[in-house]
């Protein structure tokens, strides 16, 4: 029997029991979908945090207190790092409030995560573009004027297709009128939506919705991308003089922090690239590593089935057998029926995935990694030959005479 012979005999061999074929492959098909999705999905929710870092440009760097909290950082603390003797590679400096708000329009509310408070300077350094409309001043932060930027989402769900320029929100019970729309910024398909914002000048924000205490972050823009680095070094400088003032003095809230140790933290957007590539690699492996016990269970599923398929041919090998077959074509046939229901699992697995790529899962676009196609592909593969191997091992040493014999 040639090779073309022992395909079409697995190609019937599948075909003899349509059913009991199509939820064998079935097994293989969930757990190559599995891993091909889950991986689109870690490698989605990685490029969405990607764009998000990069999004706040490359010459940035952003000082918020260690430990996740913001005792101690100030307005104070900022404004001293915009000094041209110190810091000669800082370009702007800009201190950031921020808190969820309740907008009112009208008879429409909407909810905000992020209503900001900072300076004019905020919007260059963290990319943010006016569409319409004027961005606030720094006479209106002198001034404390109540004005607003809002983010498309807010405009989408506030004014349906009005003008929102020169409307009055209610925030929280304070009255911000809207001066400006922000230009639409593309969301990667996580979690908070990247138009869904206010921006306001600082002593409002302060004045209206977070109060006059220590700050969230510091947004500090270098002088180009080359001099980041730079820039963070004298950032730091300054923020360790503070530190020691205060610790010296006895005075804490007026600095950084009023006691011993480091008391912030500074990241640019290269180092936060980097610790989310490093979290992000694990959550995909460990996503891939889940997906692939389904394979598994493919896998065994394959024997089983195989083996009952043995059991319910034993008189046909033994036929063959007593005809000349020799051990290895028997072999070869069984393994090439168990490689064919991989296969057939695998393939319909892979085009499962890319449907279901097309829609948003948990809140994340995935975005399939062509390497782990292949990988899918080729382990279904190799599931049929390692778990048909006992099955067809079993058929090529059936005994001729005991097979005839089999009922």
């Amino acid at each position: 029997m040639g090779p073309v012979e022992i395909v079409r005999s697995a190609f019937r061999g599948v075909g003899a029991n349509k059913l009991r074929s199509a939820l064998t492959t079935l097994g293989v098909l969930i757990g190559v979908a599995a891993v091909i999705l889950l991986v689109a999905v870690g490698n989605g929710s990685a490029q969405s945090i990607s764009d998000r870092i990069e999004a706040l440009g490359t010459n940035t760097i952003t000082v918020s207190a260690s430990g996740g909290g913001s005792a101690g950082l100030t307005v104070e603390v900022a404004e001293a790092l915009h000094d041209p003797v110190l810091a000669p590679d800082v370009r702007s400096v800009s201190p950031v409030v921020s808190a969820p708000a309740t907008l009112t329009y009208g008879d429409a509310d909407h909810s905000v995560g992020q209503f900001v408070g900072s300076y004019p300077s905020y919007l260059a350094a963290s990319n943010t573009q006016v569409d319409e409309g004027a961005a606030f001043t720094d006479a209106d932060v002198a001034q404390g004027r109540r004005v607003a930027l809002v983010g498309q989402t807010v405009v989408d769900e506030l004014f349906a297709g009005a003008d929102p320029l020169g409307s009055q929100l209610m925030v929280d019970g304070a009255l911000f009128t809207v001066v400006g729309v922000l230009a639409e910024k593309i969301s990667s398909g996580g979690l908070q939506d990247a138009n869904d914002l206010v921006v306001a000048p600082l002593s409002a924000v302060r004045q209206a919705l977070t109060g006059y205490g220590s700050i969230s972050s510091v947004l500090v823009e270098a002088t180009g991308p080359d001099r980041v680095d730079a820039a963070q070094a004298q950032v730091s400088a300054i923020l360790d003089r503070h530190l020691a003032s205060d610790s010296a003095s006895g005075v804490g809230g007026t600095g950084i922090g009023g006691g011993t140790g480091q008391a912030y933290r500074i990241q640019n957007a290269s180092q936060l690239l980097e610790t989310q590539a490093s979290t992000a690699d694990t959550f995909t492996v460990l996503l891939g590593a889940v997906a692939a016990i389904s394979l598994l269970v493919g896998g065994i599923g394959i024997t089983n089935i195989m083996l009952v398929t043995v059991t319910e041919r034993t008189r046909e090998i033994g036929i063959r057998k007593a005809l000349g077959a020799p051990p290895g074509t028997i072999m070869t046939q069984f393994l090439v029926e168990a490689t064919l229901l991989s296969a057939l699992g695998g393939g319909a697995g892979v085009a499962v995935a890319v449907i279901g790529s097309y829609f948003t899962i948990v809140g994340v676009k995935p975005v399939i990694v062509p390497s782990s196609v292949l990988v899918a592909l080729g382990v279904s593969v190799a599931i049929g030959l390692f778990f048909g191997s006992v099955p067809a091992r079993r058929a090529a040493n059936l005994r001729p005479i005991e097979a005839l014999r089999y009922e």
